[in-house]
Parts: structure tokens; C-alpha cells; sequence
């Protein structure tokens, strides 16, 4: 636990621990994250009570959000285990090389060096102090420094005792884990020279302006923002007709779920016509139980976004949900759902299309004559997910080319499904391009997760005494090592002929 400590002397403690882990066996890594694993589902009881009076959320999904998160950790201790995510390659010298003698040189992926994570306010266990950034920058061989959320300083800082006990008696050094609080020591962080990459989940607002101060340091640094989506949802006419009363319960579920404050919420589902789901969705909306905001500044959001789309000329209700304050002014509310068609969409974009942080979505009517292709172009080029909803056996030329674009504007293209609820599983990506995140070729889910904090570096002719352990002939780590042919095998193009 760090809290007290000034921005320099965290951050020089970051960098020492940095370096101390650099001599620890990728084995010793991993037991040290299942540690944390378990020493967080074995405090689950006295955390999860906390995380339910800071943040609203329920029981049963801070429980399962815990779980996951454990789970998380597993899974990049068995990656740190597997070594894959090095992806070394060797290229032993060659006299006989086709453009010439080769020499021996061989490459890895090492560890930046010390990370700041900026932890999310809407997941305070996954995306906060024990959460996927933590998992993938200790897995990488970096220390971390995580900027808690204002929203659960309580679970922050008790999770934070939980977790930094754990690795520390499993062996790591002291403050390969550490703590800072308050925005402005977290922008300081973020400036210090020894800082080597940064993590956000946040607003676009507040994660541009932290990505432009990484990318304005004297020594620029990578900045992963995971910001604003809206997630498109496209239906066919075959899929109203086929499941027109499943697609509009599960609608419901999927925007109500935690009171809609979720990245990956469906905020535009796009129809050919709403008639066939109005009923299923107010009659799934009507039984929805008041739920708590995360605090009262997001339902200060969530507000003026409600309000600004129920004025807007050509948007109708078909369920207008609530949102109520408290004594103590926390929000509670339910989901809001409206209908307008494509062309109000168009016109009235600039009030209709950014985020609503909470339980509210719109349903958009398309005709025959509007180009679905054109219109998520135009309006989504950038979103965590995009849906589609189709018929059993359909697959038109016009639905293939929908899904091609919908993947140049998404980083996660989901079919028949609704996309809350995001697998913790190596192939998962949850990224997207601007303004979905800040760099869309990276994940801040799955085990790919881990290369946002790692490097390549190539070594070429060194002595097998002052290569990394990874790249060894002896290969003491165990990790996969890919080795390039030798000789006129390598000429390019003999796969093809």
C-alpha cells in the first residue's frame, strides 16, 4: 500500500521493483498471481459488502464479478506459465542465406517497464485494483501502479491490501504493487519519466486528455484508453419473424443489466419495423426493479443524456422507465427505451448519437430504401462491439457486406447474442477503434491483453551468457521457440508454389 507515499518515491518504487522482478522465474510470477487469485475469492466476504455500499451493485453480480476476476488472474498465470505470449524467434546464423550469410539473431517480447492503470468506476473488481490491467501488466513482467477510483475507495484500498499481501508473501518484491489516489497525484504519475505505459477505463473526455498527456512527455509513452461505445445492434426482417419476442425481452435484459453502466451496453438497435417487438419490450421493462446508480455523478450524466433524448423531435417512448433521486441523492432507475427511424437518427445525430452511461437505448426503425451499410459506416465507425440479429440460413450478399464493415468499425462482431457480458478467454478482443479506444490494436480482455506492456527487442550475435533466458539454446524458462529454416529453404515464395 502506497497512498501516502509521494509521487517520486512511488514511482521509484515501481522502477526498483521493476527491475528486482526481472531476475524472478516466469514460475515464481505466476504462483504469485494464483496467490492473489485466492487470497481474493478467501476475502470475498468482507469485500463484497463494501463493494455493494460504495457502488449500488448487487450481490449476486459482485460475487460473479469477483469470481471473474479471480478467474482472470488464473488464466495470465498460465499464460506467464505457457511463455507463448514471448513469442520468440530464433534465426541461428546461416552462411548458406539467400541474400547473403545470415547472422545469428534472435527476438522477444520483454516488459516495458513500470505501468499506471487508471481503474474504471462501473467494475470494481474486474476493470479496478485486482482487474484484467493488473492481471496482464503483472504477467508481463512490469510493475504496476494503479490510480483507485474515487467511486469505491473503501473496496479499493482494502482489495488493495488483499492483493499486495498476497504477491509480496508469494515472493515478489515489496511494491511490485502499489497504490496512488486522487486525479491530480494520478496525472503526476502519469508524467513521471520512470512511468514506461498507462491504462484507462473511462470517458472519452477524460481519456483523451490522459492519452494526450502520455503522448506530450519529452519521452512519449503507449496510453490504452478504453472510452466511449454505443454498440450498434442490426435485426433482419427474418429474425423479427422468426424470434420477434426473444429478441425483445433480451434487449430489455441487456440494457437494464446494472442499470445499463456497462461499456458493451446496445445503445441503437436498428429494426425494419418496431410494431412486432413494442409489447415484449414495455411488458420486459415494466417488471424491472429500481436499481443504483454507481454514484451521483454518473446518474447526473445519465440524466441530461435521458433528458436530451426524450426532447428530441421524432423520438417516441415505448417504455420511459425512471430515474429517481435518494436522501442521498444517489439515482436509482430503470430502463427507458424509444423508437425514431433512421432518417430523425441522421438528422438529429448531434442530440442522438453519443453514449448514454445507464438504462436507456434506441430502437431505430429502418425501410427498405435506407443502405444499413451506409449507415453504420457513416454513423459507427468506432464501438467495442457491433450485433446482428439474422434469420436460421440467412446470409444475403447485403448481410455479408453489413458485417464486413460493421468489423473495420467494431473490435468484437457478435451474432444472435447481446454483447454484455464479455468472456474471459484468450481469443476475446474488447477494443475498437477511436472513440471506442485509444489504440485499436490491442485488447484490454483475454490473454492478448498481456502484449499492450511488452516490447520487441532483437539480439544479434550475442553470446549465449548475455541473452535473456527466453532466448537461450538451454531455453531454462521452457518457453516455445520458433526457429527459421536454414539454407535455400528460406527463398520467399516457395510455400506458393
Amino acid at each position: 500500500m502506497s497512498t501516502e507515499l509521494s509521487v517520486e518515491q512511488i514511482a521509484q518504487n515501481a522502477d526498483r521493483a521493476f527491475r528486482e522482478l526481472a531476475s524472478i522465474m516466469p514460475a515464481a510470477r505466476a504462483r504469485a498471481i494464483v496467490a492473489a487469485a485466492d487470497a481474493l475469492e478467501a476475502n470475498a466476504d468482507a469485500l463484497v459488502p463494501i463493494g455493494m455500499a460504495e457502488t449500488g451493485l448487487a450481490e449476486g453480480r459482485l460475487r460473479g464479478e469477483l469470481k471473474r476476476t479471480a478467474v482472470q488472474l488464473r488464466v495470465f498465470a498460465d499464460t506467464v506459465v505457457d511463455g507463448s505470449y514471448l513469442d520468440v524467434r530464433i534465426d541461428a546464423a546461416d552462411p548458406e542465406f539467400v541474400l547473403g550469410p545470415r547472422p545469428d539473431i534472435r527476438r522477444y517480447l520483454q516488459a516495458v517497464g513500470p505501468v499506471l492503470n487508471f481503474a474504471a468506476s462501473n467494475f470494481p473488481f474486474a476493470f479496478s485494483v485486482a482487474g484484467g490491467d493488473t492481471a496482464a501488466a503483472l504477467a508481463s513482467g512490469c510493475s504496476l501502479v494503479v490510480k483507485t477510483h474515487s467511486g469505491h475507495p473503501e473496496l479499493s484500498a482494502e482489495t488493495a491490501r488483499v492483493i499486495s499481501e498476497a504477491l509480496v508473501g508469494a515472493g515478489l518484491p515489496e511494491h511490485v504493487f502499489q497504490t496512488i489516489s486522487g486525479q491530480q497525484r494520478g496525472v503526476d504519475l502519469l508524467k513521471h519519466p520512470l512511468i514506461a505505459a498507462g491504462s484507462f477505463t473511462g470517458s472519452t473526455k477524460i481519456g483523451r486528455m490522459l492519452a494526450d498527456i502520455a503522448a506530450a512527455r519529452p519521452k512519449p509513452i503507449p496510453f490504452y484508453g478504453e472510452l466511449g461505445s454505443v454498440n450498434p445492434v442490426f435485426v433482419t426482417e427474418q429474425a423479427i419473424s422468426e424470434r420477434a419476442g426473444e429478441i425483445a425481452s433480451g434487449l430489455v435484459t441487456s440494457v437494464g443489466g446494472s442499470a445499463g453502466q456497462l461499456c458493451t451496453k446496445p445503445g441503437f438497435v436498428f429494426v425494419p419495423d418496431a410494431a412486432p417487438l413494442e409489447q415484449g419490450i414495455a411488458e420486459a421493462a415494466s417488471g424491472a426493479e429500481p436499481h443504483r446508480m454507481l454514484n451521483p455523478r454518473i446518474a447526473d450524466g445519465y440524466g441530461e443524456r435521458r433528458d436530451a433524448i426524450l426532447s428530441t423531435d421524432g423520438v417516441r417512448v415505448i417504455a420511459e422507465g425512471s430515474l429517481e433521486r435518494d436522501a442521498d441523492g444517489q439515482g436509482w432507475a430503470t430502463p427507458t427505451i424509444v423508437v425514431t427511424d433512421a432518417a430523425t437518427l441522421v438528422a438529429q445525430r448531434d442530440r442522438l448519437l453519443d453514449e448514454s452511461f445507464g438504462p436507456l437505448s434506441v430502437v431505430v426503425q429502418y425501410s427498405a430504401a435506407d443502405d444499413l451499410t451506409a449507415l453504420a459506416e457513416e454513423l459507427f465507425p468506432g464501438n467495442l462491439t457491433a450485433t446482428v440479429h439474422h434469420g436460421g440460413g440467412e446470409a444475403s450478399d447485403a448481410l455479408r457486406e453489413l458485417v464486413a464493415v460493421l468489423s473495420e468499425g467494431a473490435g468484437r462482431v457478435l451474432f444472435n447474442g447481446w454483447p454484455t457480458g464479455v468472456a474471459v478467454t484468450p481469443a476475446m478482443q474488447h477494443g475498437g477503434p477511436w472513440p471506442a479506444t485509444t489504440n485499436d490494436a490491442n485488447t484490454s480482455v483475454g490473454t492478448a491483453a498481456i502484449t499492450r506492456f511488452v516490447r520487441p527487442v532483437a539480439y544479434q550475435n550475442a553470446p549465449q551468457a548475455l541473452l535473456p533466458e527466453a532466448l537461450q539454446d538451454a531455453n531454462p524458462w521452457n518457453v516455445p521457440q520458433r526457429f527459421a529454416p536454414a539454407g535455400e529453404s528460406t527463398s520467399w515464395g516457395d510455400a506458393a508454389r
